[in-house]
């Protein structure tokens, strides 16, 4: 598939990582959609930015924990663009939840913005790119799933459960679109954690350092452009911190 003229719907698209990965997008001349749930400044930003490279671009806001939600991103971007030729299913919560303080609501948020959000994503734009006969969806998880780390079960959870639904929606979109999964290592460090802290992650790190968003733009470049074949993947991109 050749990024140019495609229209490529990124959720969470206004900020971090979704924000590298909707304007690396733009450079290489994809018409970007642009989610938010509440970071309109941001999303507004972003789409400027595309705009002024020559792209296409939209923002849209949405809450992709729910049916009516992604329904709304699908169908403003079919409005706008004509269809979806890409998914990039990124939006993404990471609470900090220690055993002795979960609650019921900390597992439920969690499952619906990491996973049902994902899930809703594959289904409805995936029967969408079906009908056109074409499409690529890229899921975000974690590397932790495979090493998780303690104070944060419920995302876990959540995320390990992307890895089950890249490969089952594979299977039900072959063989017209392609989902795979990209499991980012320590990349953009929250906001809260200490100096220390960073320094600490680095040096858990095979490679000895903090990647940068590049790192996963490329990666998503691949999937979209480098390859049609192949489906069902899960790619680290973690600096070695699964085999560590």
């Amino acid at each position: 598939m050749k990024i140019a003229g495609a229209t490529v719907v990124v959720t969470g698209g206004a900020r971090r990582i979704g924000k590298h990965i909707s304007l690396g997008l733009a450079q290489r001349g994809a018409n970007v959609v642009v989610n938010y749930q509440s970071s309109a400044t941001e999303a507004h930003e972003v789409v400027e930015a595309c705009v002024n490279m020559g792209t296409g671009a939209l923002a849209v806001q949405a809450d992709i924990s729910s049916k009516l939600g992604v329904e709304a991103v699908r169908d403003a971007a079919i409005s706008k663009f004509g269809g979806v030729d890409c998914l990039i299913n990124n939006a993404s919560i990471y609470p900090n939840t220690p055993l002795d303080e979960l609650t019921e609501d900390d597992f439920d948020r969690n499952i619906a913005v990491n996973l049902k959000g994902p899930y809703l994503g594959c289904w409805l734009f995936g029967l969408h790119m079906r009908e056109r006969g074409h499409g690529k969806i890229v899921n975000i998880t974690d590397w932790g799933v495979n090493r998780p780390y303690t104070n944060y079960a419920p995302y876990f959870v959540a995320k390990g459960g992307i890895v089950t639904l890249t490969k089952v929606f594979a299977k039900e979109l072959a063989p017209t679109v392609m989902v795979n999964a990209i499991a980012p290592g320590p990349i953009l460090m929250p906001d809260d954690f200490s100096t220390s802290t960073v320094a600490a992650v680095a040096q858990a790190t095979p490679l000895r350092r903090i990647g940068d968003p590049e790192d996963l733009l490329q990666t998503t470049l691949y999937l979209l452009e480098g390859t049609d074949f192949v489906t069902g993947a899960v790619i680290p991109v973690d600096g070695g911190r699964t085999i560590s």
